[in-house]
């Protein structure tokens, strides 16, 4: 009776608001799709790819045996592996910056999927699911923190429990766009926190470290140093779009 409700309640409101595309005005079937042309044009990442940061390769030539990015290759990253669901172009941008800042938080319901598809390998080993956070002062201002809905979608598909307050942010930073790698890691470096209260639910667990977007790492590298030092036996990063390298394109 319950999926009936459920099920009749879809529909009355799929007649009220006809369902349409993620990143257009087309219409589809079902609520939280790309149309056909809009989902050709997005680029989902997928093998090959570099094994530690997720970066992706034109050629699995491009990461020789180790299958890794010249970056990781020389600096390997603190994290163990990480993965992204979407390549960041201007397609992905699109859905990114709606859902981060045109209030667009129902987003987080298209964006989990894939990547709980892109990270399944991660999901399976995930033993708690953690957010990047927000400054209470940026938080204030945007009302949400978009990679703490994404996390909480993503504990609920995998079956996975989700600490959503467990790190926070020490101080608060300066956008960081248009800044090169050392340029972040530098405006990063202690940046974050684990919350002394929270502190037993990351010891000795292995935890899956969830944002929006990852550029260069840095703020990926600085959430997992706090997580290893804060006593989690590992780390991975799942991320719903990855800026890829462009001395790999």
């Amino acid at each position: 009776m319950r999926d009936l409700v459920r099920t009749a309640g879809r529909a009355a409101l799929d007649l009220l608001l006809p369902p349409v595309c993620l990143t257009c005005d087309r219409p589809v079937d079902v609520p939280g799709r790309f149309c056909a042309a809009c989902f050709a044009r997005t680029g989902f990442v997928t093998e090959p790819c570099c094994t530690a940061c997720g970066t992706p390769f034109s050629s699995a030539a491009q990461g020789g045996r180790e299958r890794l990015c010249p970056i990781c290759r020389a600096s390997p990253p603190p994290w163990r592996c990480a993965r992204g669901a979407l390549r960041y172009d201007a397609q992905a941008a699109r859905l990114i910056l709606a859902f981060k800042y045109a209030d667009r938080p129902e987003l987080a319901a298209a964006l989990a999927p894939m990547m709980a598809r892109a990270g399944a390998a991660l999901l399976r080993e995930a033993e708690l699911i953690v957010p990047v956070p927000l400054h209470r002062r940026r938080l204030f201002a945007r009302r949400y923190n978009q990679a703490a809905l994404l996390a909480r979608v993503l504990a609920r598909l995998a079956g996975v429990p989700a600490a959503l307050d467990l790190l926070r942010r020490t101080r608060a930073t300066l956008p960081l766009g248009h800044a090169g790698a050392a340029a972040r890691a530098e405006a990063l470096t202690g940046a974050f926190a684990i919350r002394p209260a929270r502190a037993a639910l990351a010891a000795g667990r292995r935890v899956l470290l969830v944002d929006d977007v990852m550029t260069s790492g840095a703020t990926a590298a600085a959430c997992t140093s706090a997580l290893l030092a804060g006593g989690a036996a590992a780390v991975d990063v799942l991320v719903a779009a990855r800026v890829a390298d462009r001395r790999l394109g």
